[in-house]
């Protein structure tokens, strides 16, 4: 991956675009970075990157800043290409109900074993936020 993003930066000052080239270069650092830290997770600075230019357009939205905010989005947009793709809804339910089956799962008070058997199935395929809403979602059905 970083020999993708450096790639990249290579192509964008070729062709001039000196925007697209400083946030790729942001992005080659965070991952060097990691990379000396050991870590060595690509795929989990790509998703934090990507999620601090989100918060940053909506932060620079609610400041009515739209010229910033669309920089930021334009980022995210730049960083979400390197990024796999994310997994469908219906594939997620699936996962959530393989998960409540197998941990037998009957409430709320559950949703951390549940949440534990989603997140290694889902690989991070999936932000989060979207599994704990599905399982929580799914927890709250099986209860009526």
């Amino acid at each position: 991956m970083l020999e993708q993003v450096r790639a990249d930066v290579i192509s964008a000052m070729k062709s001039g675009e000196r925007d697209v080239a400083t946030a790729l270069r942001l992005l080659v650092s965070e991952l060097q970075k990691d990379l000396k830290e050991g870590a060595g997770d690509e795929l989990a600075v790509l998703r934090r990157e990507h999620k601090r230019r989100l918060d940053a357009a909506t932060q620079f939205e609610n400041a009515e800043r739209p010229e910033l905010a669309e920089k930021e989005q334009a980022e995210a947009a730049m960083i979400a290409r390197y990024l796999p793709p994310a997994m469908s809804d219906g594939q997620l339910d699936e996962i959530v109900a393989e998960a409540i089956a197998e941990t037998g799962a009957t409430g709320p008070r559950d949703m951390g074993p549940v949440m534990k058997v989603v997140k290694d199935r889902a690989a991070g395929l999936v932000d989060g936020k979207r599994a704990s809403d599905a399982v929580r979602a799914a927890l709250a059905r099986d209860l009526v």
